[in-house]
C-alpha cells in the first residue's frame, strides 16, 4: 500500500502529480538516460538490472526495453543478473558496467577509492560513457529507492 496518496499497485507515475515541478524534472531526466544515452543497449540494461536487484524494486525488476530483442536480450540475459561476474552470456564491457552498477547502489566509497576497478573499468569506458553511466545508476538508484521506499508501483512491470 503506498505511503503517500492513495495509488494503486500498478500506478509508478500517479504519484508524481503531487510534485509537478520536480515530477516533470524527474520525467525529463528519464527520458534522457533512455532516449538519449549513449551506452550500448546491453550495457545499460545490466547495468540497470544490478541497481534494481541491490534496490529489490519490482517495477525495475519486471521492466523490459521491448528493444532488447535487437541487441540479443532475452530472458536468460537477465535472468542470469545476480551473476554478472561468472555467467558467459555476458560481455567484459557488459561485467564491468554491472559491477560498477552493483558497488555504486551498495558500496559507493569503496568503488571510489579501488584505483584497480578504475583502471579495468577505463579499459572498456570512455570518460564520456562513464558519465552516461554514472548518470543513468543515479537516476536508477535514486528512484528505484523511493518507489521502494514509498511503497510504489511495486506490482507494476513496465516495457520500454
Amino acid at each position: 500500500m503506498s505511503r503517500v496518496g492513495s495509488y494503486s499497485d500498478d500506478d509508478v507515475a500517479g504519484w508524481l502529480s503531487i510534485s509537478p515541478e520536480l515530477g516533470g524534472a524527474l520525467g525529463a531526466f528519464t527520458d534522457a538516460v533512455y532516449n538519449r544515452n549513449r551506452l550500448p543497449l546491453r550495457v545499460r540494461e545490466i547495468a540497470r538490472m544490478a541497481v534494481a536487484e541491490a534496490n529489490e524494486c519490482a517495477v525495475c525488476l519486471g521492466t523490459r526495453d521491448r528493444s532488447g530483442a535487437d541487441a540479443g536480450i532475452d530472458e536468460h540475459f537477465y535472468d542470469h543478473v545476480l551473476e554478472w561476474e561468472s555467467w558467459p552470456g555476458y560481455s567484459a564491457e557488459e561485467r564491468t558496467a554491472a559491477e560498477f552498477a552493483h558497488r555504486f547502489a551498495t558500496d559507493h566509497t569503496a568503488l571510489r577509492d579501488d584505483e584497480d576497478f578504475w583502471a579495468r573499468c577505463h579499459e572498456h569506458f570512455s570518460d564520456e560513457i562513464l558519465t552516461d553511466l554514472a548518470l543513468s545508476c543515479a537516476l536508477w538508484l535514486g528512484t528505484g529507492r523511493v518507489l521502494r521506499v514509498l511503497d510504489i508501483g511495486q506490482t507494476c512491470k513496465l516495457t520500454l
